[in-house]
């Protein structure tokens, strides 16, 4: 691995786990009142969540692995699988994508679990859009 892939992953990681240990209400405010009233539609608001607040981003890249696999594999898996990404971004579901990086990912379920119905599906269809 090159040094400017591994300086991307410590720092993506450092802010995956930051993110991770905020509080859920800071969290909740953020999601149901902020994210919800910009978007048009659930493809934008799953965008808006997952490159902003979210902070998705910093673990899963359109088309490479970084330290969470890519949402190409994300999507690709779960519509192969028929997967519900909803259920396991609640934390009620195993992972089916890359178990290595559970424990990794589950840092992250206090932003997710905080997050309404309407926003996770709005994650899932930004995801799923990623098939096309």
């Amino acid at each position: 691995m090159n040094k400017a892939v591994f300086l991307a992953a410590v720092l993506a990681f450092a802010s995956c786990k930051k993110e991770g240990s905020e509080k859920t209400d800071q969290t909740n405010e953020t999601y149901s009142e902020g994210e919800s009233a910009k978007a048009k539609t659930p493809e934008e608001l799953g965008k808006q969540i997952f490159e902003g607040t979210g902070n998705c981003f910093a673990c899963h890249q359109p088309d490479q692995k970084v330290i969470g696999p890519s949402i190409k594999e994300i999507a690709k898996i779960y519509k192969d699988k028929n997967g519900n990404m909803v259920n396991f971004l609640k934390g009620n579901a195993e992972p089916i994508v890359d178990p290595s990086q559970f424990e990794v990912m589950k840092t992250n379920f206090a932003i997710t679990q905080a997050m309404s119905d309407e926003e996770l599906k709005a994650i899932e269809t930004y995801i799923y859009t990623h098939l096309k």
